[in-house]
């Protein structure tokens, strides 16, 4: 990779925008670009959990605004879109599409971190027509979880049975009245400080706290973290329909995916790239100039290939 700097990128506004969805509103963010014949835009999808904010010191650093205008969304249940009405990974989808269809956008690349790239591939096997091209960060397959981790899997059926019942109790009025916001670009730099400790036993017990369910739950209504897990281990489609070019950043030390299984559904994209990153499950967080450099130079490469 070359390098790719922000200092030349000029600081753009970023509007809060509604997109007035059935039953809910979703709310996203936009950096809308100064270029006279911009690019397809850049939509960001966070993982399980997780919010819009995930994407917060990506979108403000990349030189990608120059060319394209950079959308944050908060996926509904989550962040500013909250809700406690069911939702699934077909609303996202339609809520996707909306959301372009009130941009104007023809087309867009789609950029998901693990259940975000979830979501992803399937607004693309969906919706081919409408996706540039696609971003894949620690995608998730349920094929592939390895056998210690299948009970996530598995307990799909009692997940959604639980969170049906909870919203049965939400709507008596039974739920918490105040979840705290997360804001995950001050975490990350929690993080990156403690992965930069040299006593293992330090990183392994941060490690364990940075991925623990309680400490998501903290921020998140029971029902819609047990609807997630629900939705990132639902089987997808074949993703041969999928005629957009594909990059996927793989971190090197998760180990909670069959390597195998992972490659064999990958292979199914017609056009896909797949570069390691050395990190745990959390690129973005741990390893974010060169997640950055890796989008940045994919993108610009796709769009000279557009334009030539």
């Amino acid at each position: 990779m070359s390098p790719a700097s922000a200092s030349d990128t000029p600081a753009v506004a970023e509007e809060r925008r509604v997109l007035r969805a059935p039953g809910a509103d979703v709310i996203y963010r936009i950096r809308r670009t100064h270029a006279i014949a911009p690019g397809a835009p850049i939509v960001f999808l966070h993982g399980l959990a997780s919010n819009m904010s995930r994407w917060s010191e990506l979108t403000r650093l990349t030189t990608l605004s120059q060319r394209h205008d950079l959308i944050r969304i908060d996926l509904l249940g989550h962040g500013e879109s909250m809700t406690r009405r069911p939702f699934d990974t077909r609303r996202w989808r339609e809520d996707l599409r909306l959301l372009l269809d009130s941009e104007g956008a023809t087309t867009a690349y789609l950029v998901g971190h693990s259940l975000g790239a979830t979501v992803a591939m399937d607004f693309a096997a969906a919706l081919p027509a409408r996706v540039a091209g696609l971003v894949l960060i620690d995608p998730v397959f349920r094929e592939a979880v390895v056998p210690e981790k299948r009970h996530l899997v598995l307990g799909g059926p009692v997940f959604q049975a639980a969170a049906r019942l909870l919203r049965v109790f939400n709507r008596l009025g039974l739920h918490r009245r105040h979840l705290p916001p997360l804001d995950l670009e001050r975490l990350d730099q929690q993080a990156r400080a403690a992965l930069a400790d040299p006593d293992p036993a330090r990183l392994e017990a941060f490690v364990r706290h940075y991925s623990s369910a309680r400490e998501d739950l903290r921020h998140i209504p029971h029902a819609n973290y047990l609807q997630d897990l629900v939705e990132m281990f639902r089987p997808l489609p074949c993703l041969s329909t999928v005629s957009a070019p594909v990059l996927v950043l793989r971190s090197t030390i998760a180990g909670f995916q069959i390597e195998g299984e992972v490659a064999r559904r990958l292979a199914e994209f017609p056009q896909v790239r797949v570069e390691p990153v050395d990190c745990h499950h959390w690129p973005v967080t741990e390893r974010p100039l060169e997640v950055r450099r890796w989008i940045e130079e994919w993108i610009d490469e796709m769009e000279k290939a557009v334009r030539s």
